[in-house]
Parts: C-alpha cells; structure tokens; sequence
C-alpha cells in the first residue's frame, strides 16, 4: 500500500469517526450499565471486553515483530506503548473487573473488533512499512513535540488506571447495585477514566506526529465524549444526591 493510498483511507476513516460522534449523542452503547437485550445475542462480559480489545494487541505486535522497518529508527518507542496501553485494557483489565450479572451484546464487541482491527492496521502499518526512517531518530526523541506528548500519554494513562480502580472497588463482595464514585479526578467529573485515555491518545497523536495517529485520537474523542455525557446523564437519573457541579469528563469545561 502506498503512503496515498493510506492517507486517503485514514481520511475517510476521520470522516466516518465525525459521523459516529453525532450519531452517538442520540444511540447509546448498549453495554455496562446501559446493557440491553434489544440488541441480540449476549456474551459474558469480562468475554467480551477481551474480545474487543485484543486485536489492537495483537496486531501491533505483528508488525513491531514482523514489519520491514520497526526496528530501524525509535518507531518502537510508539509500538511499545501502544502496546503497554493494549495489553493491560485486554488481558489485565477483565480480570481485574468484578464478575456481573450484566452481558455485552454481541453485535458491540463486534463492533469494537472492526473499530481496533481498523485503528491498529493504519497505525501499525504506517508506523512499520511506511514511516520515513529520519523521522523517528535519535533527534525525535528530544523534540518539544514527544517530550509533552510522552508526558500527556503517562498522565493519561495513570488517570485511567486510579480512575478503573475507583469504579472496580465501588462494590464489596457480593454487592451488585451501583455507587457514585467519588475522590481523585470524580469530584469534578463523571468519567475521569475516558478523560484520562482521551489524554493518553491525545499524547499518542502528539508524539507520533502522523495522520493515523491522527485518525485515533479523532476516533477516541469521538467515542469517548458522547459515552461519558451518557454515564452522566444516567448518573442524574439514578441518584438524586448525585454532585450537580461535576462536569461530564473535562474538568471545569464540559
């Protein structure tokens, strides 16, 4: 595939991602606390979060092992954490979540299996066949543009896992109802953890300085945002005492 042929897939792809934004402000997600049977099949959910996520691992270790150049400039620099990142989300945070009663459709995972195995591609193959090699050298690694993005990726990431761990450990043993998570980043917004990741991606794009890069934080803003004024909105919903100054996921803001 030639680098044209890429850019104008992964511009069609941020088109598709600008669609899906709007379209989820008026669906939600039938998956969490928003399950529902109206969409098919159920699968166990810890099942179904490794389903979806997995690919983004695996695909990206593909080409960091077998791509013809991944190893010929610090383009392993964005492998690795993109990995690091994929390998937690797919292996180590079912096991970490507490069983439920509450399945995934099947049709979502699905979904999201397209959704990685499309991210991971235009990424891994950018980065692994088509990336100049002057572009991720040794100077790369001192540029403004990695230092502040390595620094929003690390951030993010910590975010993500204080914030899982809040919402993991809402519940004892044996208790099923939902809690409103309160500490760290959830006194001023209701989903700490996509703002975290939101951030993560944000740095990944910044760091990497490409259009697929690109393409995934468009992606990510784009699923992300409208999720989290859906928790929101269910949180109002469910919980009278529920704090009315939190904003939806960017503190102050939104």
């Amino acid at each position: 595939m030639s680098i044209n042929t890429l850019q104008i897939l992964t511009g069609l792809w941020i088109l598709i991602a600008l669609i899906v934004h709007v379209t989820m402000f008026y669906v939600t997600a039938p998956f969490g606390r928003h399950t529902s049977e109206k969409w098919g099949l159920l699968i166990d959910n810890k099942l179904g979060w490794m389903l979806m996520e997995l690919p983004s691992l695996l695909i990206m270790a593909y080409y960091l092992g077998w791509g013809s150049q991944s190893f010929s400039s610090y383009v392993w620099v964005l492998f690795g954490l993109w990995i690091l990142h994929y390998f937690h989300r797919s292996l180590i945070y079912p096991l970490r979540i507490k069983a439920t009663p509450k399945k995934m459709p099947l049709v979502i995972a699905m979904s999201a299996i397209l959704f990685n195995s499309v991210n991971a591609s235009l990424n891994g193959y950018y980065l692994a066949e088509l990336a100049p090699l002057e572009k991720y050298s040794q100077v790369w690694l001192s540029s403004p543009h990695f230092l502040l993005g390595i620094f929003l990726f690390i951030i993010g990431f910590a975010i993500n896992l204080r914030s899982d761990a809040i919402l993991i450990n809402l519940r004892k043993p044996g208790e099923t109802s939902y809690k409103i998570p309160r500490g760290f980043l959830f006194t001023y917004v209701s989903s700490p953890n996509l703002f975290g990741e939101i951030i993560e991606w944000a740095g990944f794009a910044l760091m990497a300085w490409n259009l697929p890069a690109l393409s995934f934080m468009v992606w990510t803003f784009a699923n992300l945002v409208p999720r989290a004024k859906n928790h929101h909105d269910w949180y109002l919903q469910h919980f009278s005492d529920y704090p009315r100054e939190r904003k939806i996921v960017f503190p102050f803001l939104y």
